[in-house]
């Protein structure tokens, strides 16, 4: 039982040393200039001098990749990316490889046809 019990007491002491140390470097590491902007201290407000994007205007190489695989006519779905800004959104990027490439950004090869048998 004193043995469980020096167990549980040790593990418990390293966790606070541990938590210690790590309060303590991020306590200095905020206090110290140039040290950059980190996010989530306070949601509610934005860093005092964060770096903010004041104009964006995609170019035609932005919107060739936003519409890769996307053939002619454009669906009207997809009107959402003339309004779309600078923010981020996962129809700029490659998802999947294989069988969920369903853009072909990974090579071009074809959909396999799936067999349904029921």
């Amino acid at each position: 039982m004193n043995r469980c019990i020096d167990d549980a007491a040790a593990l418990l002491t390293a966790t606070f040393v541990l938590v210690v140390a790590t309060v303590s470097q991020t306590s200095h590491a905020a206090d110290s200039p140039g040290a950059g902007f980190v996010a989530g201290l306070a949601p509610h407000q934005r860093p005092e001098g964060a770096p903010a994007i004041k104009d964006f205007t995609p170019d035609p190489v932005w919107r060739s990749r936003a519409l890769t695989g996307v053939s002619a006519p454009i669906p009207a779905s997809l009107r959402f990316l003339d309004d779309q800004g600078a923010w981020y959104t996962p129809f700029n990027h490659p998802g999947w490889p294989g069988y969920y490439d369903l853009r072909r950004w990974f090579g071009g090869a074809t959909q396999p046809k799936v067999k349904q048998d029921r």
